[in-house]
């Protein structure tokens, strides 16, 4: 590629270190014992709630083994992935993104207005996924979104369907845990999902020739409630420490899954948990394959702190917003490079 386009190069306070600090401490969990349904002692099962708790409340980012996803499935979806972006550029760009269709294919990402080195494939869980029509607060009307597969790998669309099912089960056992963490009954978060806007991206980050000015993806937090991403053993993946501020490379872990903490868990927890900031670096040497899956409430969810977790000591620390048009509102600056801030949470935080 020869010279970096500028469109890619972080400011100079942005810019990634090429000597890391390996993330020493990033909680690994043991999801076993809620994998085997006899034999748990009660102990047992309160010690992965409270390390779950305290992975959230201390980092917003744990791994777990022992996830009970099916490594075939993964390695599946893996090998798909490799086969799409191995295509040619006028290929991908048969089931490319726009602003009408919003899943497929996309290299022209930006992440606060820098462009990222990255090409990514995106579906969705539900086929279709109902969203709102518009940005517009009282717009009512509703649209679908409609996943875009591509002829080629052929059996691409089975893969991806068998392995979101399986990120959704996994997301709903994480789920769990984090509601029993925070006290609340363990289906306390099922009903947000019903009609899940959730979706998975496959990610491909090919060797980049300025590693030092660039990144895959730019510093950020996720805005739904949970992800699960598997990495390659590449790595790339960084996270900013709370205690610290410093970013914290995560090692990967064979067949292990990171979890983050997303925006609505925030809100929803009324900040006992937070989501972290988090970015990819890139690799001069090596290409690297991510596969996140976000998983994201009803279009038609009000977010704000849960009514169990707020008291007059402790009063709800955000407005309510719809979860849609916040996603329709994101979505936009996606597309037209808008001089403003991506939509926050903290923009619905209430002043003390």
């Amino acid at each position: 590629m020869g010279e970096v386009d500028p469109a890619f190069i972080q400011e100079p306070e942005h810019r990634p270190r090429i000597s890391y600090i390996e993330g020493k401490g990033v909680p690994l969990i043991d999801l076993s014992p809620i994998l085997s349904s006899s034999n748990v002692s009660a102990i047992e099962f309160e010690g992965l709630v409270k390390d779950v708790g305290d992975a959230c409340k201390e980092w917003g980012f744990f791994q777990v083994i022992n996830h009970g996803v099916p490594l075939e499935k993964r390695e599946k979806i893996d090998g798909a992935s490799r086969k799409f972006f191995a295509q040619s550029l006028e290929e991908k760009r048969k089931v490319r993104r726009n602003e009408k269709k919003v899943t497929g294919y996309y290299d022209t990402e930006h992440t606060k207005n820098v462009r990222d080195w990255k090409e990514v494939f995106d579906f969705t869980i539900e086929e279709p996924t109902i969203v709102p029509a518009s940005h517009e607060p009282d717009d009512t009307e509703v649209a679908e979104w409609n996943n875009q597969w591509p002829e080629y790998p052929p059996d691409l669309r089975e893969i991806c369907q068998e392995y979101g099912q399986e990120m959704v089960k996994l997301a709903y056992k994480l789920m769990e845990l984090i509601a029993l963490s925070l006290g609340l009954p363990a289906d306390r978060f099922h009903g947000f999902f019903k009609d899940q806007t959730s979706f998975i991206r496959l990610n491909h980050y090919p060797p980049c020739p300025t590693p030092e000015l660039a990144l895959g993806v730019g510093r950020h937090k996720d805005g739904g409630a949970l992800t699960i991403l598997a990495q390659d053993d590449v790595g790339g993946l960084e996270v900013k420490r709370k205690t610290d501020g410093e970013w914290v490379r995560v090692k990967p872990t064979p067949d292990a899954y990171i979890i983050n903490v997303g925006d609505i868990i925030q809100v929803w927890s009324n900040d006992r948990y937070e989501s972290v900031e988090h970015r990819v670096m890139v690799n001069s040497e090596k290409e690297r394959f991510s596969l996140p899956f976000f998983f994201n409430p009803a279009h038609y969810s009000m977010v704000k702190p849960l009514e169990e977790l707020t008291n007059e000591q402790n009063p709800a620390k955000y407005r309510a917003y719809n979860w849609g048009k916040f996603i329709t509102t994101r979505k936009r600056s996606n597309f037209q490079k808008l001089n403003v801030e991506n939509l926050q949470i903290y923009h619905f935080r209430i002043s003390e």
